[in-house]
Formats: C-alpha cells, structure tokens, sequence
C-alpha cells in the first residue's frame, strides 16, 4: 500500500541538525582575511552632522578603514523603497547618513579592524560633532502646523495620505434608527526581536570580479538584485547566500544600509567584511512594527447588525521608508472588516514621518492591526447593545455559499465557513460553562474574562500586477541517477519547515521515500530564480511551484514508463517506488525509469534525456486563511494582573500539509500576539530618545507566562493553487491580540472599564479598576 504523507504528522527534517549545534549561521562563517565591521550611531533624534572626524579612529591598533557618508557618496546607492503609490513622498536613504541624522540609532560611520573588539574600541574614538534639531516623535503632533519637520525637503510630515470609501454614507448617516459605537485604539511599536540579530558577511574577489555574500534575509533574490544596483556590480556576478536564518518575523524583508556598506568596503578593501548586530542595534536600528493610532466609528443596527464603519489611520512610519514601508498600513485599510460583511467603508490613512526607527512589515504586517481594530469593536458593540460577542458575530458573518464573496474593500474572499470555526472553538473550549463559571467567580470577587477573536487573513500575495516585487515563485524538481531527487525553490524559509513539507509533496507525488528528497534553497547561484519568504506565500505560492514541476516530472516518466510498458501515459500510478497500471499487471520499478531517462537507449520520440521540471507559479489572487480564537484570563483585581488560564485556537489554512507543522507555526504566533497584548511596548520619550533598548527595558514574553495552547482546525480548501493551501505563519499573532484584550476588557467589565490600550500592564489594569471602584463608590 502506498504510504500517505501529506496531512501526516512528520517530523521536521530540520531539527536534528539544529538542535545538534550543525546549523551554519552567518556569525559561524570565518574567511581568510575577514576583517570586521562596526558602527558608529547616531545618539540624537534629529540633529544636523557639523563635522566626522577619523584621524583617531584611525591610529588605532588594527583598524584599516573608516568609512563616513561623505566617502559613500556617489559610489554607493541608496537604500531602497518598493512602493510605488500617489502623491507618496520618499525621502533619500542614504546607507550612512549624510548632513543630518533622523532617528537614535542611524548609521554614521563604519569602522572596520582584523578584530571585532579593535573595531569597537576604535569606533569609540570617533568624533562627530553634532548640532541638535528639534525632533517629533508623536504621529498625531507632526502633523500639527508648525512642526519640526523631519525632512526640510517636504513641506510637512505627511509621507502619504490614501482613502478606501465604499457605500452610502449619506444614508448611513441619516439613519437614526443606527447605534453609533465610537472607539480610539492604539497599536503599539513593537520590536521584532528575532533571536539571531542581522549579521553580512560580503567577500569581493577583485581576481574573478565577484561579490559573494551572507546575508540572515528572507528575499536572497531580491537583495542580490539590490546590492547589485546598490555596489554597481554585475547581477551575474553577484551571489547571496541565506544561511540559516534564527527568525525574522519581516524584520529580514529588507535591504539595509548596512548590508550595503559591507559590500561597499569589501570592495574597496578586497577583503572579506564581516558586521554582526547587536542587541541594543537590534533594538534600535532594525524595523520596527505596527504603531498605529486608529479613530473608529461603527454604525450598527439594534439586533446586531454592522451596516457601516469608518476609520481614521494614522501610521508613524519613521524617519525613512525601508522596503515596503507605506504599503504596511494600507493592508490595515484593505482588511479592516475582518470576517464580516460590512457594506458600507471609509478609511483614511495618514502615513506620518517622525524622527523614530522606520516601521515596516512585521508579524502579519497590517492585518493585526485590522484585526484588532474590528475584533474590539464587536465586543463593543455587543456590550452597548448588551448582546453575547458571539451573536454579535455570528449575525455579521456571510454563508458560506456566498463565496467567492467580494467586500466592499475591494478584495474577493475565496472561500470559507466562520461559523464552522466558531462554533468549534466554542466547543473546544466549553463557552456556556465558561460563562457561568464566571457569573459564580464574580460574586466571590473573582474575575475571569472570556475574549474571542475571529480573523481573516490576506496571504500567498499575488498576482504579480499588485506587488511591487512579483507574486510568483519559482520550483525545479529533478531526479538524480541515484533516483534521489532535488528540490530547489525560491522561498527562503526560517522556521517554517518547508525542507520537510516540500520533501512531502514530492516524495508523495512521485511514490518515492521521504528520506530521499533533499530541498535546497536561499543560494542564488544554486536557485536561479526567486522572490522569497514572507506574508505567509512559502507553501501556498512556493509550495505550488514545487507541485507543479513535480506533475510535470511525473509526466515525462509516465511517457517513458509507457513507452516501454505498451500503455498509455495516463493509466499510470507513481507510488511505492514504482510506476504501474491501477491493476499492478504492468510496472517498472522507479529506478528503472530513472535509468532509462538517463541512458537515453530507447526514449519515446520527442522525450530528452534527464529527469528535472522546474515551474513559476503565479497565483490568479490572494489566498484567505480564517479562524476563531477563545481566551480565558483571570485578572487579581488588587494588583492588576493578568493570568491567561486557557487558550484555544481553531484555524482554517485550506489544505494542512503536516498538522504538526501548523501546530508549530501557530504556538509561535500565539507567543508574539500575546506578548503584544500584555507586555511588549517600543517607547521613545519627548526628545526621541529609545527607552527601551535592551532586554532589561523591552518585555519579551518567556515560556512561563504562557498556558497550554490547545489547537484544532477545519479544512476549507481554496481554488487559487492545486495544492488547496492558504497559509498559516501569521495566524496565531493576528488572532490572539484582540482575543487577549478582549477577554481582560470582559474581566473588568463589572468595574465600567470599557477599553485600555495595549499593552495591559498590572499597574494601568490596577488603575482603572481603582477608577472605577471609586466611582461606583
């Protein structure tokens, strides 16, 4: 019998080498003459570069080159932006800051020395004579008349304004039979934090006129073409190497200056350039996320139903635009009814400059924000109608026979069951007894809150005519003489396990064991063709690719297996190893075919010789992924804090390739969205300096303040791909921020605390239940 392998749980392919210490990251690679890289960064938020002076930097033991702006200019290219979008204003980004510096943490000066510690103490020496500017760090005050302006070249520090409008707003607004719910909600910054920090290692050979590097990135493809234009180097001449890459949550969805720099003095020095970040630079100077502030207005009628919202974005950007920068705030537009069918839609989103670390994609990048925008006024337009959460949303949801469902946001919905989903995690998690447990708590002085989420994701981004990089992916499948096969694709994935779901997909397809696929990606000279890993596209769009080129290898052996066995192509069966009729009375052994395709003795007429497919994948559109999440928390009312007893997760990602995978994807996710909800905060004070730039300062959730996650799933499969698979990597951290935030808000509802902002910290819970302690009072 055949062995089954997709929708199995199998284990990561992965893990032995990693959790053996074999893994090869980018700190762990030493070249001869390597010499190292350190930065000098800015201290002031905004201030105006009066003079960089080297000559002691210089004397230092070890030290072979200082680099400052003024020696870049002109040799080196800006750091780059790939949004194209009306009326978007992009200011120059140079890869060391020229005349003035923007933000605490901007790259002045590299300092580059045979060790490590030369480079650092050398780079103290340093001088840079600074005239301090006035800064603004708060979205909402740049915008005022009158304010310092972090770019003298624009008039303001409004880097874009865009609108979403759909419906009758005269009508909506004319209806006074509507309840209108009015909230403001703010999404705090928020550090990526991956565990390994961004590192490059950039080796220049003058003799062979090549430029290889090692970047931790998600897009190798998509930074190989950048350095090139960046360093003006050959495309062909330049290879990027992702090594293992530990996490980057969108953090590595980017080219930096420093990347830039690198290569830059790896050139000019002709020797290997290697920069590893700190933590504190991590903190500082990689992107941050979300930080939005969100002005709503949700009209509903008394039974429930949600006839119009409206919203007010304002996205702080940062200083200067990093990839993808102003797209990340427009996703919040485009996904802001979450799993609803809302007919009626105004958003307007100001993306702000302020003189702060740029924002960029992270973790869900934009759909948390939407999410928790949607999922908080639900609960509050249950609570003002004095209705159960549940009904609110079950009275919102379309059937499911109403999809493909296109929302007046402008994107279709493929397919999907929100009731299906609600309706289990409501089971899975017991809500009716929930909640006359905590009716029964509440008169003890107990307090449990009960939060749900329900979410719909934006994943597999394509086409190609709406990303600014493409949406399509590239997969080759061949088969070795050994009858082994190799798989090379173009995502870059760090974490997500794709050596061993992609390893499923061909191993199943063409009837071979697991253990004989090996799946290579991340090397531009191995891979020729790539965009990469992120917004959830590695199996739905990448995964794709490898499918289809696995169909099309499968074909040509079908052609060589019949030409030999007097059948036609079609009648044959790929499993254990061999290729045979649905009757089993004529096969040939897998190797066989093999041989012959190599051999080339008697190939059916128009049949080459070798066994390799490969496949570009462009997806027709987005996939949707959906879900229902179920907190439970108990809040201490005397000290404020919060205590997550219980989580259950019900996810929808179409097909599920290995359970066990999802599983994983979405306990990360549920880490993070949790960690945003209740600790996590960036905070710059009044001066633009960054107060939380260690781990000392910046709350990083550890493993004990997690419960049990308890996940189940439902399978809605979708027509945009083959395979019937949506995505998942970002799931868990868009669900469970507002599940969180609404299960304390239902906590301390017996005290009127109507909404606090994240993250909910003991002493403002404390706060507020003393507020209100004192007006019951």
């Amino acid at each position: 019998m055949a062995t089954k392998l997709l929708g199995e749980r199998i284990k990561r392919k992965e893990d032995p080498r990693l959790i053996q210490g074999r893994g090869h990251y980018v700190d762990d690679f030493r070249l001869d003459g390597m010499v190292h890289m350190v930065f000098v960064r800015s201290a002031h938020a905004h201030a105006r570069i009066k003079s960089v002076k080297t000559d002691a930097a210089r004397a230092m033991p070890g030290v072979v080159e200082v680099l400052t702006g003024a020696d870049l200019q002109g040799k080196l290219g800006l750091v780059p932006c790939a949004v194209a979008m009306e009326g978007l204003k992009i200011p120059e980004h140079p890869c060391l800051a020229l005349g003035e510096v923007r933000y605490v943490g901007e790259p002045v000066a590299a300092v580059i020395a045979a060790e490590p510690y030369a480079a650092r103490d050398a780079a103290d020496k340093l001088e840079v004579d600074y005239e301090p500017l006035a800064a603004v760090v708060d979205p909402e005050k740049a915008l005022d008349k009158g304010a310092p302006r972090v770019h003298e070249k624009f008039p303001d520090n409004l880097a874009f304004l865009a609108k979403l409008e759909a419906g009758d707003w005269k009508a909506i607004e004319a209806d006074a039979g509507l309840k209108a719910i009015k909230a403001r909600f703010v999404n705090q910054r928020l550090a990526p934090a991956s565990m390994e920090t961004r590192g490059v290692v950039a080796s220049y050979s003058p003799g062979e006129d090549t430029l290889t590097v090692w970047s931790s990135t998600q897009i190798p493809h998509l930074l190989k073409t950048n350095l090139a234009v960046m360093t003006g180097t050959d495309e062909a001449r330049c290879r990027v190497i992702a090594p293992e890459v530990g996490g980057a949550f969108g953090s590595k969805l980017n080219v930096y200056g420093e990347e830039g720099v690198a290569c830059f003095a790896s050139k000019k020095l002709g020797r290997p350039v290697k920069w590893i970040e700190g933590r504190r630079e991590n903190l500082q100077a990689t992107i941050h996320g979300r930080d939005q502030i969100n002005e709503l207005e949700v009209y509903a009628r008394p039974d429930g139903l949600i006839v119009g919202l409206r919203c007010r974005v304002i996205a702080d950007l940062g200083a200067y635009h990093q990839l993808l920068t102003p797209a990340i705030p427009t996703l919040t537009a485009l996904m802001i009814v979450g799993s609803y069918k809302i007919p009626n839609v105004f958003v307007e989103t100001k993306g702000v400059f302020t003189n702060k670390m740029a924002t960029d994609a992270y973790r869900g990048a934009g759909r948390p924000e939407a999410t928790y925008i949607i999922e908080r006024a639900m609960d509050l337009v249950a609570r003002e109608l004095k209705m159960d959460p549940v009904d609110v949303r079950m009275k919102n949801f379309p059937e499911s026979k109403e999809f493909p469902l296109a929302l007046a946001t402008g994107v279709t919905y493929d397919t999907a069951n929100y009731q299906k989903t609600l309706k289990k995690v409501l089971k899975l998690g017991g809500y009716g007894k929930l909640r006359r447990e905590q009716e029964r708590l509440r008169k003890k002085g107990k307090y449990i809150g009960l939060g749900l989420s329900t979410y719909v994701e934006i994943c597999a981004m394509g086409p190609s005519s709406r990303m600014p990089a493409g949406g399509w992916e590239y997969g080759t499948v061949r088969v070795e003489r050994t009858g082994k096969a190799t798989v090379l694709s173009g995502t870059s994935p760090h974490g997500q396990g794709e050596q061993t779901s992609f390893a499923q997909i061909v191993a199943e397809g063409l009837g071979i064991p697991y253990d004989d696929v090996t799946v290579y990606h991340g090397d531009t000279a191995v891979v020729p063709l790539g965009i990469g890993t992120f917004g959830s596209r590695t199996t739905a769009v990448g995964g794709t690719a490898i499918h289809l080129a696995t169909e099309r290898l499968k074909k040509k052996m079908a052609r060589i297996a019949a030409h030999k066995l007097g059948v036609k192509p079609g009648e044959l069966v790929f499993e254990d190893e061999t290729i045979r009729t649905p009757d089993g009375s004529k096969s040939m052994a897998f190797a066989e075919v093999v041989n012959e395709a190599y051999n080339a003795t008697s190939l059916p007429p128009g049949i080459e010789p070798g066994l390799a497919e490969q496949s570009v994948f462009e997806p027709p559109n987005y996939t949707f992924p959906f879900g229902a999440h179920l907190a439970v928390v108990e809040v201490d009312a005397e000290t404020g804090e919060v205590r997550l007893r219980n989580y259950y997760a019900v996810d929808d990602c179409g097909r599920v390739l290995n359970p066990m995978l999802v599983d994983g994807q979405i306990h990360g996710g549920l880490a993070q969205g949790i960690g945003q909800a209740l600790w996590e905060e960036h905070v710059y004070d009044e001066n633009g300096q960054l107060i939380t730039g260690t781990f000392m300062d910046y709350a990083v959730p550890k493993a004990p303040h997690f419960s049990w996650f308890e996940t189940a799933s439902t399978e809605t499969r979708t027509p945009v791909n083959p395979l019937g698979v949506k995505g998942v990597g970002e799931a868990g951290t868009i669900a469970s921020t507002p599940a969180i935030v609404n299960a304390v808000m239902d906590a301390l509802a017996p005290f009127g605390v109507r909404h606090l902002d994240m993250p909910l910290k003991p002493e403002k819970i404390w706060r507020a239940i003393e507020k209100g302690r004192a007006r019951a009072a």
